[in-house]
């Protein structure tokens, strides 16, 4: 993956916000997807999953 090949685990201490930001709108694969925005929560992933199955 582009996370992996490019060692972003081991450089984002030393990134500025500008530099993530950067990154993340180059590279939609770097965000974790499905986001839901709920009020005042925001769900990511596995969260949006867990939220959904307990509406339902």
């Amino acid at each position: 993956t582009i996370y992996k090949e490019n060692k972003i685990k081991d450089k984002l201490n030393d990134m500025t916000l500008d530099e993530k930001y950067k990154i993340l709108s180059t590279n939609g694969m770097l965000v974790k997807r499905p986001i839901l925005l709920e009020d005042d929560k925001i769900l990511v992933g596995q969260e949006v999953k867990k939220y959904i199955e307990e509406l339902e």
